[in-house]
């Protein structure tokens, strides 16, 4: 392999980013650690949802698919499939879990979206690994809403789902006299 001169993406210290396959964190620094006695670059991010810290070779930030938040126009479009009408797969149910995941740790909003439409449709319903696929990915997308926003998780939750809501029905008390 031929060593790059440069990173593909350059990131700061204290920037928020997104790692796929983890989510949302916060890269603390970046540094060099020994490796079998090299010294390999790395940018090392705490995923504080998770309490997780990961270290990612700058020379595999595209590989990885380590990304900053997205932009607001791409989470409006994200919030908009996931509030759109169900796409039926009749696939059976090993494969569709697999194409989920694979959606969801994709790191893209779109995708993971798509997995909230799909699957949000029988949330009350669904069984346990529907439940437990579909909150993986609301909380990916919830956790974007957060940091790009600065908001708490049930206003970006509610912010993503809200079209899901039970219809309102009408107050009896606002009835137009005929």
């Amino acid at each position: 392999m031929i060593p790059s001169s440069k990173p593909m993406l350059a990131f700061s210290e204290g920037e928020v980013v997104v790692h796929p396959a983890h989510g949302v964190g916060r890269v603390e620094r970046i540094t060099e650690i020994a490796i079998a006695g090299e010294m390999l670059p790395v940018i090392e991010i705490a995923l504080e949802e998770k309490q997780l810290r990961a270290k990612v070779p700058l020379a595999k930030v595209a590989t990885v698919g380590l990304r900053r938040l997205a932009s607001r126009a791409e989470l409006d479009d994200a919030c908009k499939i996931a509030q759109d009408r169900p796409r039926i797969s009749r696939a059976v149910w090993a494969r569709r879990s697999v194409d989920y995941m694979t959606k969801i740790n994709s790191g893209q909003p779109n995708l993971v979206a798509e997995v909230v439409r799909d699957l949000g449709r029988r949330a009350d319903g669904a069984s346990y690994s529907e439940r437990l696929i579909f909150e993986r990915a609301v909380d990916r997308l919830v956790a974007e809403l957060v940091a790009l926003d600065g908001i708490d998780r049930e206003t970006a939750r509610h912010r993503l789902l809200r079209e899901r809501a039970q219809p309102r029905v009408a107050d009896p008390d606002t009835r137009v006299a005929a």
